[in-house]
């Protein structure tokens, strides 16, 4: 069982970037290991240090005035290749959500197997919340699970997400896909028991 999801406030990273694809998140270099930990480190790893290996100064990762396990990113999020790994590192560094104005489908997919949640927004309202925190990088952001909203603090907006149902259970549960089945367990064997007598 994970961490169940219900509200988060915090403040936003901001990667401001359309068309960030699945090798820029994660580059192929570091798809070698199998388990689920340890991608965090190299999250954007070519745009957060140089080829030298020192961290670069012009990326948000690496500015101290933005923190927060929100990130907030642009239109086209997760796009090329299907890795999962993209969506591990992710998480493995820290954030617990995506903001963006699209995601690539097996991406988004992705990212909620490993309890990633990525909220789906306007461009408009992407565009506001891009301004907030570039106006001040402690905005806060308020994502709301259960009614499917989320709220730039700083200017009171809101809009509503879209999110598959089984995978707000899930989340809400703290579930992945084969714990979800595990704690129905005695449903399903009353449902077949009553459906094959």
């Amino acid at each position: 069982m994970k961490e169940k999801f219900s509200t988060i406030i915090s403040t936003c990273v901001p990667l401001p970037i359309e068309n960030i694809d699945t090798d820029q998140i994660i580059p192929a270099r570091f798809l070698k290991a199998t388990s689920r930990e340890g991608f965090g480190d190299n999250l954007f790893r070519d745009w957060r240090y140089d080829t030298s290996g020192s961290k670069r100064t012009d990326c948000p990762l690496n500015d101290p005035a933005y923190s927060g396990c929100i990130l907030v990113a642009g239109k086209n999020f997760g796009c090329g290749s299907s890795r999962e790994h993209a969506a591990w590192a992710i998480h493995d560094y820290g954030f617990r959500v995506v903001i963006s104005s699209f995601f690539a489908d097996i991406h988004k997919q992705n990212e909620l197997n490993c309890f990633v949640l990525p909220v789906t927004v306007s461009e408009d309202f992407l565009n506001n919340l891009f301004r907030s925190i570039a106006l001040d990088p402690s905005t806060q952001v308020k994502v709301d699970l259960q009614s499917q909203t989320v709220t730039d603090l700083s200017t009171g907006r809101s809009e509503h997400f879209d999110i598959n149902p089984y995978k707000k259970q899930c989340l809400s549960e703290g579930l992945d896909d084969v714990e979800y089945l595990m704690a129905r367990q005695a449903d399903i064997v009353a449902w077949e028991k009553n459906n094959n007598a």
